[in-house]
């Protein structure tokens, strides 16, 4: 791929040179301390907020990849080991692991294009939530510095520059449950360096695996003040490797041959590792990142048993391994026209995937005896855009946004002949595909403490590249067809948002998404499927209200609406959740006493298109308490404190246990895992 890399060589060039001029005025600047940051004037559509480190500190979360449940409508589950990237659920969409919810960290992307596992794999165990500084989340595809993955939204996480003081964090809970944490920061003259180390051990409830997952993560990051700007520099490594309690078939656990907590093949897990480097350059006039990401992962699965192969079983590997490398630069223009404040904002982006492999093997017990396709794939992208704000009066202005995404191609078959006789030669090939987006939106404010939105626009996702050159499928050699490499959403919404002082903010929407028909790359059997054009409309409401100095409540409830446009038979999206409810309150006292309670719920939802095989409703409540004794901090989390054997996820479809004589369609799921205890305690330095 000789054009594309000389394509990113100069685009990376052109962010090297690029001018640091000196600052103007910036109309949407955004200082955040948490949800009960005012954001009237602000903000261009009532689909966005900002979290902070005050926010996640207060929840008890089983998992990391839980922080994203702070984006109001999302639900993070997990149907598989606790390494492995987390399963989304947004606007009526079944995310699996993040194909249409766009998420990076300190600029550097974390959805992973063409993906062992799934498109746009969205794993975030790398990420320390105690040196999370801000989560700026934005739903809908209405903003023009977002491009891949946008359909539902975006979230951009940021790290903390520096902490106040160091802090020692040690953790034990059920299950054998270890967690040790050492963050600090410290200054070198005109440099805030911050650091963080995080070993976790776990061996989880499941009646006959121990989890055995043992993660490390670092983070290291520099950030120095320029005469007219802001410079930084990170580093992170990450490194896991689990055991995995995949979803299990409902008919076994009411047959008797496992428990709830129990697993047909006992030997499915996985290991990741990501490291990765990061620079930027910031002031009120030019961004400047660019990043570099070397990721792995090897990933066994299990999820039909006897099905394919009734002796060995049906137990695969998918392999990724590859670099990435990217950037982006953008500049902003603020000037006077005609009387009115206008800002001009001109971004340029560029990611390249480097991808060495990736795989799909067939194994017993995690050892190959077999390969259904494996690849190298080299993937370019590169976006311009352009967005416009004019403030028309004191009351009322426009955002008007451009953009246009441009992607490259290039698969390599590297097996040949595989296990099944299929020549995999054919399915190398290039091929390239480019979209224009349009967003807009206008911005009323009724009041000093109210304001109204109106927002439009298009987004898209990208496909997996192995689908956009295959021409036969690798399990049996028959004919298939290539997916679109760029699948387009459009959407709208009308939103209001209220604030009244420190102690009530409030925001509402009504929302409207569409997404094109297209055709599915599946990891899993490293083919392509159907899926047809299909609507989403629906209405959220984020509340926060805070009692006195003491005591905060805040509710969320999401409602969805989705089906295809055309019948299926039937027109249900399976795995929409229609019904999201999240209520939390907290209370932070003089005396030391400090505590939270949190209650979960997502409704039933379609396992087929037809309906007639639904889910039941999910229901969590996770607790947290504690004491202040300086410079100690107790602290316990209950999590799932009403035991509830309710299910993380359901899915509907065909397998075989040993010993029946053909497939039979069951529901299968993964259980919430039971009620546990952590304790914590905390010394700052």
């Amino acid at each position: 791929m000789s054009r594309q890399r000389a394509i990113y060589v100069g685009i990376i060039s052109a962010m090297a040179i690029s001018p640091w001029a000196s600052a103007h005025p910036v109309i949407e600047e955004i200082n955040v301390s948490g949800q009960r940051t005012n954001l009237i004037g602000k903000s261009m559509s009532a689909s966005q907020g900002m979290v902070s480190q005050a926010d996640i500190e207060v929840r008890a979360m089983l998992r990391v990849g839980e922080i994203l449940e702070l984006v109001p409508g999302m639900v993070v589950t997990q149907h598989s080991g606790t390494g492995k990237a987390n399963q989304y659920f947004l606007r009526g969409f079944n995310l699996d692991h993040g194909t249409d919810f766009s998420t990076a960290y300190d600029g550097m992307p974390v959805n992973m294009r063409t993906h062992g596992h799934g498109q746009g794999y969205t794993d975030i165990n790398f990420i320390i939530p105690e040196v999370v500084g801000t989560l700026y989340y934005q739903k809908g595809p209405y903003y023009a510095d977002v491009g891949d993955f946008s359909g539902a939204g975006a979230a951009n996480i940021k790290s903390l520059r520096k902490r106040n003081q160091g802090m020692v964090q040690l953790t034990a809970g059920e299950d054998q449950y270890q967690r040790l944490l050492a963050t600090d920061s410290v200054n070198t003259g005109a440099t805030d360096v911050l650091w963080a180390l995080e070993y976790t051990a776990y061996e989880g409830p499941w009646s006959d695996i121990d989890e055995d997952l043992d993660k490390i993560n670092a983070q290291l990051k520099g950030t120095t003040d320029l005469s007219n700007g802001t410079f930084r520099w990170g580093v992170m490594a990450y490194d896991n490797q689990w055991n995995s309690a995949d979803q299990i078939p409902a008919r076994a656990v009411a047959q008797g041959i496992i428990d709830e907590l129990g697993s047909i093949d006992t030997t499915t897990g996985g290991e990741s590792h990501r490291y990765s480097v990061n620079l930027g350059f910031e002031n009120e006039q030019w961004l400047v990142e660019a990043y570099a990401i070397d990721y792995g992962m090897n990933l066994w699965s299990n999820f039909t048993y006897f099905l394919d192969d009734p002796e060995r079983g049906d137990q695969f590997e998918q392999v990724d391994d590859r670099q990435i490398f990217g950037g982006q630069v953008r500049y902003t223009i603020n000037s006077r026209w005609a009387g009115k404040t206008v800002q001009n904002r001109f971004g340029l982006q560029t990611r390249f995937d480097d991808i060495g492999e990736v795989g799909l093997y067939t194994t017993e017990r995690r050892v190959h005896d077999g390969v259904v396709r494996a690849d190298a794939v080299d993937e370019l992208s590169l976006a311009a855009y352009w967005d416009n704000t004019i403030e028309w009066s004191e009351r009322f202005k426009t955002v008007l946004g451009l953009r246009y995404d441009q992607f490259e191609f290039e698969v390599n078959d590297k097996v040949g002949v595989n296990t099944a006789g299929v020549n995999l030669s054919q399915n190398s090939g290039d091929a390239s595909d480019g979209i224009a987006s349009v967003k807009a939106s206008g911005i009323f404010t009724l009041t000093d403490h109210w304001e109204t939105y109106l927002s439009a626009g298009s987004g898209y996702h990208s496909n997996d590249a192995r689908g956009t050159t295959i021409v036969i499928d690798p399990n049996n050699g028959a004919a298939v067809d290539s997916v679109d490499p760029l699948v387009r959403s459009l959407g709208g919404e009308w939103g209001v948002r209220g604030h009244l002082g420190h102690n009530f903010n409030v925001s509402a929407a009504l929302w409207y998404l569409t997404l094109d028909s297209e055709l599915l790359f599946v990891g899993d059997a490293g083919n392509t499927e159907p899926s047809d054009e299909s609507e989403r409309r629906g209405f959220e409401l984020t509340g926060y209200y805070r009692l006195n100095d003491s005591w905060t409540l805040d509710l969320e409830y999401a409602y969805t609406d989705a089906e295809f446009t055309h019948e299926q038979p039937g027109r249900e999206i399976p795995g929409a959740v229609k019904d999201v409810v999240q209520f939390g309150v907290s209370g932070n006292f003089s005396n030391g006493l400090f505590g939270s309670a949190r209650l979960r719920y997502f409704g039933p939802r379609p396992l087929v298109e037809t309906d007639e095989v639904e889910s039941s409703s999910s229901t969590l409540v996770n607790l947290k308490a504690g004491y202040h004794f300086e410079p100690f901090t107790l602290s316990l989390d209950v999590l799932n404190l009403l035991d509830s054997d309710d299910h993380d996820i359901d899915y509907y479809y065909e397998s075989q246990l040993a010993g029946e004589t053909e497939p039979v369609e069951d529901v299968h799921y993964h259980p919430l895992e039971p009620r546990t205890l952590r304790v914590s305690l905390e010394m700052a330095f």
